[in-house]
């Protein structure tokens, strides 16, 4: 499930918000219908994990942290105690808990955001500003991916054709 697009909907008074119909579809086919509800660990934005994604990203941070060690445990106690579980109603709406729009400055207008097999959903404010300068971005992009052979491969394959 890879979800992809940069969509604008409206929260009503109460915090319902319709999914867009793009990402329920993906949903759909991948039989999730339960979905969790997270802040975002590093920006002010509200991530939306398929139940399967949250269970393997739950899972691997477990793996990783020692139950045994105080500070581990917290993390994880941080992480899990800081999600919601969220089932979609029958026309697709989704009710975020107000704490949570008041965590990321949410008042009315959002943007969800596909961000592979995760949804965020961003105040349109925020959404509004890049998320890295060009130049930045452009820089950032060479220093990660420039000298990766995979890279290369790709463009020789392409070359073949």
């Amino acid at each position: 499930m890879q979800f992809l697009g940069n969509i604008e909907a409206k929260v009503d008074a109460k915090g319902r918000v319709f999914i867009p119909s793009s990402f329920r579809k993906l949903l759909a086919e991948g039989g999730e219908d339960k979905l969790v509800l997270r802040k975002d660990v590093y920006q002010d934005c509200l991530v939306l994990y398929p139940e399967s994604v949250w269970m393997q990203t739950q899972d691997q941070l477990r793996r990783r942290l020692n139950r045994w060690n105080r500070m581990e445990q917290n993390i994880f106690r941080q992480f899990v105690s800081d999600a919601e579980l969220l089932v979609p109603d029958g026309n697709g709406r989704i009710l975020l808990p107000k704490r949570y729009l008041k965590m990321v400055g949410i008042e009315s207008e959002v943007r969800f955001i596909g961000m592979d097999n995760t949804i965020e959903i961003w105040s349109s404010e925020r959404a509004e500003q890049p998320f890295m300068e060009a130049e930045d971005f452009s820089k950032a992009l060479q220093d990660t991916l420039g000298n990766d052979s995979m890279w290369h491969f790709m463009e020789d394959s392409n070359d073949d054709e």
